[in-house]
């Protein structure tokens, strides 16, 4: 191939060009197929694509659906030069035989690298081209030396030509089979069930010397989704699921919340197995803006990125803490309301977003409805320096109204960070800080620190601040191709001061001592739809409180997907 190239008047770059800027007479600009917006918080990534498609065939389909605009001089294309080394040469296919055609914008991409089938390609665009002239009697317009070179490159690709042709006529066959089949012409089906095995090891968490020991037994717990994801423009999603779980608070058996796993999301109201209404919330482009709407589990991780994709997975850490900073990204309820992320440019990114408690949005009576019930505020700035480091800093203003069931650090912590002033009306100014470092394609570093001050509005005027923070380390491709391995140390939520006392007589309501969350994990990936991952967690002074013994946790956790 290298020897047609040096023996050829064609200059490389040109003949590598025709892969990209192919003619008007047969040939397509290569570009993505696109169906549905995937569920992604990166809006570069909108686009998700049917995985019974290969990448080539994607873009066959693609050159056989999108056109190109047909260029009649090299000075239309708006990234060519005259100083381009190759500019001659393009200039002599455009003008001479009229085979090259730009992108839609007027543009060459000269530099982008391209297959050899889509070289291909392009090369038969111009063959035909040439074709063209020398049936319309234009023969002085095609040098001797131009066909000579022209044959010796139909000899060179002609597998590549053969195999593009049977590659089309397959991928017409597959189309009009998977349109005869599919589910919707707008909607995809996906499904996942996550099951895990279960246990707890240590006495349970009493807060005094009296020791009450290991009441738990081994358990194995479900949660199965089926998710619709419905595209009507191509810029937007609504995404509606019903799912069925009937996993238990573990809170419950060991006396700390420090010890729950990340798929109690729907305890205590859906913990029977008995089929609900999981998620309802709708996301659409405008410009460079982001926007959501939603009336079931419209969470703030939904709306702005936490920075911890790989631990924070269903394929990453079991507990419930080390999934992302709760006090920012956990409400405490399941959430309805709205959000927006705007886009300045690669590197900044705004999110913006309003949550309240989906239980009572519906409620018109007063304390209750979209803007007195329980509610947070949130926004949040994102900064990319560069491909490999993200930092965020976020703020959420969290409202809970009195006996409302609420938990202040979203079922995660001690019972003081939970609820500082018992069920008293309080409202909370939360600060986060978090980062991620992909310092090796298989190394992440990464973690945050959250700051809470709350106050007491409703009864005597008390002042509580708590803490938390986390540092992960995530190994993408560790031993093997596709397999995850993680580490998470961290502090659970902790209040370290506190004015509130339940009686006058009574100890001020904040922790005396510090908890410490040690967790790893590995998911090992059996194929695309089916990954285990063994998983154990240990927390040292449960409760922030060193009267009670160290408890542990293992599970095996088999995920699968369609």
């Amino acid at each position: 191939m290298l020897g047609i190239f040096r023996s050829s008047r064609v200059p490389l770059s040109v003949l590598f060009g025709t892969g990209l800027l192919l003619s008007s007479g047969s040939a397509r600009a290569i570009e993505p197929s696109s169906t549905l917006i995937a569920q992604s918080h990166d809006r570069p990534n909108l686009i998700a694509q049917d995985p019974s498609v290969s990448q080539f065939d994607q873009k066959t389909e693609a050159q056989v659906n999108a056109l190109t605009g047909q260029v009649s001089s090299v000075s239309q294309l708006s990234d060519v030069r005259p100083t381009d080394w190759a500019f001659q040469a393009l200039q002599s296919l455009v003008e001479r035989y009229g085979c090259i055609a730009g992108y839609p914008d007027r543009t060459y991409r000269g530099n982008r690298a391209l297959t050899r089938y889509e070289f291909a390609a392009g090369l038969n665009a111009c063959l035909n081209r040439v074709n063209e002239l020398i049936a319309a009697s234009t023969s002085d317009l095609v040098k001797k030396e131009d066909l000579a070179t022209i044959q010796r490159l139909q000899e060179q690709f002609a597998g590549e030509l053969a195999g593009l042709r049977g590659r089309v006529d397959s991928l017409e066959a597959r189309t009009t089979t998977l349109q005869k089949q599919q589910f919707s012409a707008t909607t995809k089906l996906r499904g996942d069930l996550i099951a895990i095995a279960l246990d707890t090891f240590g006495d349970r968490a009493t807060n005094t010397t009296a020791r009450v020991g290991d009441q738990t037994q081994t358990i194995l717990g479900y949660r199965y989704r089926l998710t619709l994801q419905s595209s009507f423009t191509g810029r937007d999603q609504l995404t509606t699921s019903i799912g069925a779980a009937n996993f238990p608070i573990l809170q419950n058996a060991t006396g700390t919340a420090e010890t729950r796993i990340n798929l109690e999301t729907y305890a205590p109201r859906f913990t029977d197995g008995s089929v609900f209404l999981d998620q309802l919330f709708y996301r659409f482009l405008v410009g460079q803006a982001t926007f959501w709407v939603g009336a079931r589990q419209l969470q703030p991780a939904v709306i702005a990125p936490n920075l911890n994709p790989l631990i924070g997975g269903f394929n990453g850490a079991v507990s419930r803490f080390a999934t992302h900073n709760p006090v920012i990204y956990r409400p405490g309820f399941d959430g309805a309301g709205a959000g927006l992320t705007y886009e300045f440019n690669k590197r900044l990114r705004l999110s913006l977003g309003y949550i309240t408690d989906d239980t009572k949005a519906n409620n018109p009576v007063a304390g209750q409805g979209l803007f007195s019930g329980n509610n947070e505020a949130l926004g949040q700035i994102t900064f990319s320096p560069s491909s490999a480091f993200d930092i965020s800093f976020a703020y959420a203003r969290k409202y809970f109204d009195s006996n409302s069931g609420f938990n202040l650090t979203g079922g995660t912590g001690s019972a003081t960070a939970r609820n500082p002033f018992l069920q008293n009306a309080t409202v909370s100014d939360n600060f986060g800080l978090h980062f991620l470092w992909k310092t090796t394609p298989t190394f992440q570093i990464g973690g945050w620190f959250g700051y809470t001050r709350a106050h007491q509005v409703r009864g005597a005027d008390n002042d509580a601040t708590i803490l938390n923070g986390a540092l992960t380390f995530a190994f993408p491709d560790f031993f093997r191709k596709g397999d995850l391995a993680g580490i998470i140390v961290g502090i659970p939520p902790k209040t370290t001061s506190n004015t509130f006392r339940a009686t006058p007589s009574s100890a001020r309501r904040q922790d005396p001592d510090t908890s410490f969350h040690l967790e790893a994990f590995y998911s090992y990936r059996i194929n695309d739809n089916l990954t285990v991952s063994p998983n154990v967690y240990v927390i040292l002074n449960p409760e922030h409180n060193s009267v009670n013994n160290t408890i542990w946790v293992g599970a095996v956790r088999t995920y699968f997907s369609f």
